[in-house]
């Protein structure tokens, strides 16, 4: 099929948008290393693993989740047994890749960029030169799909990635968020946020004691 690159809010279902077609072609021939998923985040990469496990069980789908913080002899051990799909963020594989043959991405049919952008922007979490070592263990011959919530000057740049008559989509909106997503904002000096957050977590647990609370953080400290 086509490479494509798809643009659209938070929310919006992008994460069926390619586990699907995904798990229907894999359907029709079964075998591993058959997918790889790129995500900037372990958190999201969890997240996705969890969407193909939900909606591939039928197929007994077999997923392997490669992240940093995890022991590198067991991750190995997994990708060893040629799971059907691979979840990684790219600084963790691309060490794999650098010190391990004990797996081959050679037969891949599928890769996915999942948060594209953020994967190729500069900064404290620069994954150019892991994506580098990622992209020469892959096959020339791939389908490659891109996904964002947002549609920035590099992601225009990864069109590169994908050069298989690149089908784009985009949701236009006025917004980047689902409607029914109450959004609130608070201006506080910087010596005083983590206490500004105690209070209003503590509130709100007042106020709702059967919800839960996610905290979403740029880096794990």
């Amino acid at each position: 099929g086509r490479d494509c690159l798809g643009c659209a809010k938070t929310g919006s279902g992008k994460t069926a948008a390619f586990v699907l077609p995904v798990l229907q072609v894999l359907s029709e021939d079964p075998y591993g290393i058959f997918c790889l998923v790129l995500t900037p985040t372990r958190e999201l990469a969890y997240q996705i693993a969890e969407q193909f496990r939900v909606l591939g069980k039928p197929l007994g789908l077999k997923d392997c989740v490669v992240v940093g913080g995890l022991d590198m002899v067991a991750q190995a051990l997994e990708l060893s047994r040629k799971p059907h799909v691979v979840i990684a963020t790219p600084g963790r594989l691309a060490d794999h890749l650098r010190s391990s043959n004990t797996f081959s991405l050679k037969k891949l049919k599928f890769l996915v960029l999942d948060e594209a952008d953020r994967l190729l922007e500069q900064g404290c979490a620069d994954f150019t030169a892991d994506l580098e070592v990622i992209l020469e263990a892959v096959p020339a011959r791939r389908q490659t799909l891109l996904f964002s919530a947002t549609l920035t000057d590099t992601l225009k740049e990864l069109q590169s990635l994908a050069p298989n008559r690149p089908f784009f989509w985009e949701a236009v909106s006025e917004v980047r968020t689902v409607d029914e997503l109450d959004q609130r904002y608070l201006l506080v000096p910087e010596a005083l946020k983590d206490a500004y957050l105690v209070h209003l977590i503590q509130t709100f647990q007042d106020e709702h004691d059967d919800w839960s609370v996610i905290i979403f953080t740029k880096t794990c400290k």
